[in-house]
């Protein structure tokens, strides 16, 4: 692990305004009209964010924060971790049942929100009466009185000028639930920031290069990737509010790199595969590849799930790298990143800011950057470390000698059956990736049998004329079981009608196993 100084978020932002000035860091379209902010506007409306809060005796206090990443809601961010408050964003879909339920638990004092959730706000505050106050960060007139009163005035100006301890907690990032209750993974600026020090290992990526923000950044993931990382490397961000808007966003700021999740990867391989398979006029794929992504594309860096080895291979028959990288909120963000040499079923290299080890096939992370733990969760927080201080991932795999990780399966997804055979759901799972027919699918144990529940891909389906879905599974599982080892032989398909259950990130919701003797 190397040695290294972390700045805390006010240097952060003083060095790059200082080192890249004019030049637009933050680029959105508001209607027609394309804004563009500069590195140093950022770190000014930042700060007066940063002033308005404190003048207004908003100090160490919970910020709730809800809504698509905007302009808006990056300065209200910044300002919120700049003043000594703590931030804690949460996805604008939630629901008002969990919203009162997790605002609840994180102690909420105030909700700052996007126009769409208004009245989720109002509801909320009619049940937690802690909360005394909503703002809706979407207001451009008031943003705007913000930023005109509180920038550089002699009266205000030296509000900003008190450093925050960059070991308090600053964030409340809650985990996705995938398999149990949602944990508030408490981060300090020091754990935000140590975790973009890390040495790039791709010689693709230079700090001349345009990224578009396609993921949400009350992830941790796009925030610490797309916001906090290129703060540092003086990349141009452009902002995605709505995935609706993809497709033209990528024409209009035809973008060097982004960072997507594996779903949205084979998403935008397949319109490139219907656009070179047209009965009338094809393109070819070099025509299709400039239409999906506009002229500049050449790395796309996946996270959140397993990435399909078919999917990587598709992008580079177009020249388009795509690699993933591997990390947990817990961690700060990244252990791993990826580069042009890596193997493509690793999810990477491991940073040189993080050592790894196996420990009865567990990876295990010692880094800076890792969590003060989980809010109000004492014991939950012991149980996610060793006795020695690394941090349990819960994730099974290796490390070779030149730090490619490798993921096998989730520890506490393992199926143990009766005979003390362990079987990892995800390695049968990964066995899907090629049957087109499926499109999701689950592996779980069933009075000590494997049952495989898929939903189908009714679209490829239809299109393909096949009627018969389940027959087609059957005899693809059955070539599957030819070849697989006795514990991991599929007994049982069930087909759904509808999708899983998800989490608000989008992973699937895990059945528990039942095996009985």
């Amino acid at each position: 692990m190397k040695d290294f100084y972390v700045p805390d978020l006010r240097e952060l932002l003083d060095n790059s305004a200082e080192k890249f000035g004019d030049k637009i860091f933050i680029k959105y379209f508001d209607g027609n009209t394309v804004i563009e902010k500069s590195y140093e506007k950022v770190r000014e409306d930042s700060l007066a964010v940063c002033r308005w809060l404190i003048h207004n005796s908003v100090c160490n206090k919970h910020i709730a924060i809800a809504g698509r990443t905007t302009y808006n809601f990056i300065i209200y961010f910044f300002g919120i971790l700049l003043s000594g408050n703590v931030a804690v964003p949460f996805d604008p879909q939630i629901s008002s049942k969990d919203a009162i339920k997790l605002f609840d638990s994180a102690d909420i004092d105030i909700i700052l929100h996007e126009d769409e959730f208004t009245a989720e706000a109002q509801e909320i505050m009619t049940a937690l009466p802690r909360i005394y106050k909503a703002i809706n960060f979407s207001d451009d007139v008031e943003f705007a009185r913000i930023i005109d009163k509180y920038t550089d005035n002699p009266k205000y100006a030296a509000l900003s000028d008190f450093r925050v301890d960059k070991n308090k907690c600053a964030l409340i990032i809650y985990t996705s639930g995938t398999t149990g209750k949602r944990k508030g993974v408490m981060l300090s600026t020091y754990s935000l920031i140590a975790n973009i020090m890390y040495t790039d290992y791709c010689e693709a990526l230079d700090n001349g290069r345009v990224a578009l923000s396609v993921l949400p950044m009350h992830h941790i993931y796009s925030f610490s990737g797309d916001c906090i990382r290129n703060l540092q490397d003086g990349v141009t961000v452009c902002i995605n509010k709505d995935l609706r808007d993809l497709s033209s966003n990528l024409k209009r700021f035809e973008p060097n790199v982004m960072r997507v999740v594996p779903m949205m990867a084979q998403s935008l391989l397949n319109r490139i595969k219907v656009l070179t398979s047209k009965k009338n006029n094809p393109l070819t794929p070099e025509q299709a590849k400039e239409k999906v992504f506009g002229r500049n594309i050449t790395w796309l860096i996946s996270g959140g799930a397993y990435l399909n080895p078919e999917i990587v291979e598709g992008y580079d028959e177009l020249g388009i790298y795509l690699r993933q990288g591997y990390g947990m909120t817990e961690a700060g963000c990244r252990i791993s990143v990826p580069d042009e040499t890596v193997s493509v079923e690793s999810v990477g290299r491991v940073i040189d800011i993080c050592d790894v080890r196996t420990q009865k096939g567990e990876i295990q992370v010692k880094t800076p950057s890792v969590m003060l733990g989980y809010y109000k969760m004492p014991e939950e927080t012991k149980k996610m470390f060793t006795v020695d201080g690394w941090l349990r991932t819960g994730d099974l795999g290796y490390v070779t000698e030149d730090r490619q990780l490798f993921i096998t399966g989730r520890l506490k997804n393992l199926i143990i059956l009766s005979g003390g055979e362990n079987v990892s759901p995800e390695a049968i799972e990964k066995k899907f990736a090629p049957i087109h027919e499926v499109e999701e699918v689950q592996i779980y144990a069933e009075n000590d049998r494997i049952v495989a529940e898929v939903f189908p891909n009714k679209e490829y389906c239809s299109i393909n004329g096949i009627s018969d879905i389940e027959g087609i599974i059957k005899e693809k599982i059955k070539m599957m079981n030819s070849t697989a080892k006795a514990s991991h032989i599929i007994a049982e398909l069930r087909v759904r009608d509808v999708p899983f259950e998800k989490t608000p990130s989008g992973k699937l919701i895990r059945k528990e196993t039942v095996v009985s003797k």
